[in-house]
């Protein structure tokens, strides 16, 4: 058999119009979109797939949206094919608004499950009108687009059903990809690869701070064996690049800026996926280049003075660095926030995030909670503990949202059953 290769760029979780702690990401997401044209054009791939999570929320600002449009034009006089899903930070509406014009610049958009499975199934083609490969383009699924749900259920059995229902809708479209490639195949001899795409957890992913749960109260994370025997499958959600379940054709490529201070110490990549008919040959990282300097210090006061130093001299006024800080200290210090100030002052450098060490504000309720324990109830030490936290942001709102509903839920239970 005559061999035919096929490449594609996948990415995924590009937040476009994030507000990152007062911060506009929009330098560095003007920049990466130029840098993955020219890697596309660079590395003759056919297509890029973006695994949702295009815009950061639901009404992203008119800037992001620029981008966004400017990027897809620019694109398409590449004659690269480009495919856009939907992520649970996107607006169904807001992605779906212009799919039919954009269809017209070789671009196809999935904001979420269609009324049509065989709408979900794309054939990407090469400019002799040859197939290449198919794509079992699934977003984010939203659990009332694929599931109907039954009175009475218990938490176990809502978390069966909508398992199933998610696994169902990838065979079913997974089962037209099936066809359609045995027909090509009868067509032209040529066997192509299918590719599908998914946005959500699945088990045993890492995640980090900005990765907002999914699934709440019903399904945790998806076991990558209830998906269907796809060539490669290229997933987004997840913000680390990994392998999923030690399978090499089952991939989050991570997201191309860091969108939390924990995922500095991850490199921020895409993946260059290879086919050799539709043969999945290779998922290679290839590293974005970090377009916003940005360091996580942790020390005592005279490490982090040290590290300001040094970092003074890798920065100048045109892009400071952005810093969080984690200050480790057995002292109380009122005067924090203006002794680090006047650390960076008239330095490159921007303070974003200050905190004291995670065990040295445990250890300070600890020792609030030993000498006043029998004057405070379970709420009481509840709610100083949660006082201690950072909640600022959406992301962190909605995690304190849930672990107070969690709390009531477990002290409620406690309650009654001492009381029967």
């Amino acid at each position: 058999m005559e061999e035919s290769f096929f490449k594609i760029i996948h990415t995924s979780d590009w937040h476009l119009g994030q507000y990152f702690m007062g911060k506009s990401r929009q330098a560095e997401h003007h920049k990466f979109l130029h840098w993955l044209i020219e890697t596309a054009i660079e590395q003759n791939v056919q297509a890029i797939i973006v695994v949702g999570d295009i815009f950061d929320t639901g009404s992203p600002p008119s800037y992001a949206r620029q981008l966004y449009n400017q990027f897809i034009v620019k694109l398409q006089t590449t004659g690269v094919h480009l495919i856009i899903l939907g992520g649970n930070h996107d607006s169904v509406a807001t992605l779906g608004e212009s799919k039919e014009l954009l269809a017209c610049l070789n671009t196809y958009v999935i904001p979420g499950a269609l009324a049509d499975i065989n709408d979900q199934v794309i054939t990407l083609g090469n400019t002799a009108g040859e197939t290449q490969a198919i794509v079992c383009a699934i977003p984010y699924l939203r659990p009332r687009d694929i599931l109907h749900s039954e009175a009475g259920q218990s938490g176990s059995e809502k978390q069966q059903s909508l398992q199933k229902a998610i696994s169902d809708h990838y065979q079913s479209i997974y089962a037209l990809a099936k066809k359609k490639q045995t027909q090509i195949k009868a067509d032209s001899g040529h066997l192509v690869p299918i590719i599908a795409t998914g946005h959500l957890t699945t088990v045993g992913a890492k995640s980090s701070e900005s990765v907002r749960d999914i699934y709440i109260g019903s399904l945790d994370a998806f076991p990558s064996s209830a998906f269907p025997a796809a060539d490669y499958i290229a997933l987004g959600h997840i913000h680390r690049p990994q392998i999923v379940g030690g399978a090499e054709h089952i991939r989050y490529c991570g997201s191309p800026i860091p969108l939390s201070f924990d995922e500095l110490n991850n490199d921020k990549t895409i993946l260059l996926v290879e086919f050799n008919n539709n043969q999945f040959v290779a998922a290679t990282p290839k590293q974005v280049p970090r377009f916003q300097p940005m360091h996580l210090i942790k020390g005592d006061l005279d490490t982090i003075e040290a590290e300001i130093k040094t970092l003074a001299t890798q920065y100048n006024a045109a892009q400071p660095a952005w810093l969080d800080i984690e200050v480790s200290t057995q002292d109380y210090l009122n005067d924090l926030q203006p002794r680090i100030q006047a650390l960076v002052e008239d330095l490159p450098l921007e303070v974003l995030l200050l905190r004291r060490e995670r065990k040295q504000r445990l250890h300070s309720i600890e020792s609030e909670i030993r000498e006043t324990l029998q004057e405070l109830s379970p709420t009481d030490v509840f709610e100083r503990r949660l006082a201690l936290e950072d909640w600022g942001g959406d992301t962190q709102a909605a995690k304190k949202v849930r672990i107070i509903q969690a709390f009531d839920e477990v002290l409620n239970e406690l309650i009654n059953k001492a009381e029967s």
